[in-house]
């Protein structure tokens, strides 16, 4: 699995993630329980839906 999501771009899914899974945990909707995907995506540092699409916003060859 090669990195393709950058810094700036793991920094907003990981603050994404983290309001969506907090406002699930403080009763919000249940959808907001989709903050999950961002959240993992950001910490792992990589997207299943951007090779799909040919796109990547990681600069460092890997």
């Amino acid at each position: 699995m090669k990195l393709n999501v950058g810094g700036i771009d793991r920094v907003l899914r990981i603050g994404a993630g983290f309001a969506l899974v907090a406002w699930a945990l403080m009763g919000g909707p249940l959808w907001a329980w989709i903050g999950v995907v961002p959240l993992l995506t950001g910490v792992v540092g990589f997207c299943p839906l951007y090779p799909l699409i040919g796109f990547r916003t990681c600069s460092a060859k890997n």
